[in-house]
């Protein structure tokens, strides 16, 4: 059974850091791209960071550019995503997702194959 789990979300205070984790059984993910995704309530599904299946080539959205870093673990099969300075426009469910594309990664949500059911980080003092 294919599946991605996230996991790592929790209530944080402004400046905080967090790390998410995006696990996967009944399939590889080295051989996928894996995107990071949220939706704040009200808001539509934003595209935060992916890291391509070729060469780790990583990429982020400006909003989060010098405080997120993406990256994966073939051994343990996980991809991760550190967040840094977090701020409370943060606040989100966060969705990993996965993507057969043999080069790259894509930048929104319609191309990816499998969804993790999302995990909880609220920015709040």
């Amino acid at each position: 059974q294919v599946q991605l789990v996230e996991s790592g979300g929790a209530l944080v205070q402004p400046g905080g850091s967090l790390k998410l984790s995006c696990a996967a059984s009944g399939f590889t993910l080295d051989y996928y791209a894996i995107g990071w995704f949220r939706q704040a309530p009200g808001k539509e599904r934003e595209w935060v960071s992916c890291i391509s299946s070729n060469d780790d080539s990583t990429y982020y959205a400006d909003s989060v550019k010098g405080r997120f870093t993406i990256s994966r673990d073939n051994a343990k099969n996980a991809v991760y995503l550190q967040m840094n300075t977090l701020k409370p426009e943060d606040t989100a469910v966060y969705y990993c997702a996965a993507d057969s594309v043999l080069y790259g990664c894509y930048h929104y949500g319609e191309p990816y194959n499998y969804w993790g059911q999302g995990t909880q980080v609220t920015v709040s003092s």
